[in-house]
């Protein structure tokens, strides 16, 4: 067991609750919805591959049925790295789901060699910001409606390495850097929820609390292209030397299960997380107006347009699920 290790005390139960969890099929994302299925809510997973979805929901499902009082899950498609895919993903959800109670934006890769997303994101930042950016402020009306609700995103410690370029933030003129890329997407997380939080209150939207936090690090798939971006063998020995310090994944998600549902911060909102306790982000993290100017860039890369996620009606349902 690492050193340092929160966890979610919380017995809180998620009975008639509905919550989203994006790339869950492994890792902290599988279990948080672990987590969320054993209090009773009905949990949407929504991954990019259907048929490791499937496989996750069906060894959720398998390692509780002993258990009573479980939820629903249910698998719904979602690429990050295509913002139609998001889209998509969000008209499905507003279709069929009478309401949001829990969206965690979990999904996220790391450090990977230089590459696009469908859109010509640089793929950390388009992928681990823009995408969870929109899926948000499309699903945010029916989040308002279903209140109390929480936004939680999460992050990394790696936010308090670099900062974000506003002039190329894409990489489309500079030298690439995937340490520093990765590093400026999770610093767009702390950032996002910051600036949502403090919208949601200039709308006077209440009862809808965000949260941003670094779960530790763990022992996923997600350090996978080490090798490829420091070099040949930095994945065992980035794992031999960090041994003491890695997480398994059911503890790296206690934090995001903490935010999610724990009593003690429902009154919270906007704040870093660390070990389930309230952690002082880096200064840059803080900045209101790098927040603000965050905010008009994202809604401008992902096509928002005139549409205000805080005033927007909801648009109701198309089917019962």
């Amino acid at each position: 067991m690492p050193f340092f290790s929160g966890r979610c005390l919380s017995g809180a139960k998620l009975i008639g609750k509905t919550a989203i969890v994006t790339g869950c099929n492994t890792g902290i994302g599988k279990e948080t919805v672990l987590d969320f299925y054993k209090r009773g809510a009905k949990v949407i997973m929504a991954c990019r591959s259907l048929d490791r979805a499937e496989e996750a929901k069906k060894d959720i499902e398998n390692s509780c049925n002993n258990l009573t009082d479980t939820g629903k899950i249910v698998v719904v498609k979602c690429d990050l790295s295509s913002l139609k895919s998001v889209r998509e993903c969000a008209k499905q959800i507003l279709d069929t789901e009478p309401q949001i109670n829990i969206l965690v934006n979990n999904a996220g890769v790391m450090m990977c060699p230089k590459g696009e997303t469908d859109d010509g994101f640089e793929i950390q930042f388009g992928t681990n910001h823009l995408a969870h950016f929109l899926l948000t402020m499309l699903l945010l009306p029916r989040i308002r409606n279903s209140k109390p609700s929480r936004i939680v995103t999460v992050s990394s410690r790696a936010h308090t390495r670099n900062g974000i370029n506003f002039e190329d933030p894409n990489y489309k003129t500079r030298p690439y850097s995937a340490i520093e890329a990765y590093s400026q997407s999770k610093l767009a997380n702390v950032l996002f929820s910051r600036e949502l939080a403090k919208r949601l209150e200039e709308y006077n939207v209440d009862g809808v609390h965000t949260y941003s936090l670094h779960p530790g690090v763990i022992k996923t798939e997600l350090g996978r292209h080490l090798n490829d971006t420091l070099f040949r063998g930095a994945r065992v020995l980035f794992g031999t030397i960090m041994a003491p310090f890695l997480k398994s994944p059911e503890l790296g998600a206690q934090t995001t299960i903490y935010c999610a549902v724990d009593e003690k911060c429902a009154d919270e909102t906007g704040l870093y997380y660390s070990d389930c306790a309230v952690t002082r982000p880096a200064n840059k993290a803080l900045n209101d107006e790098d927040a603000k100017k965050l905010w008009d860039l994202s809604a401008e890369l992902v096509g928002l347009g005139d549409y205000n996620p805080f005033t927007a009606q909801d648009p109701g349902l198309k089917s019962a699920n």
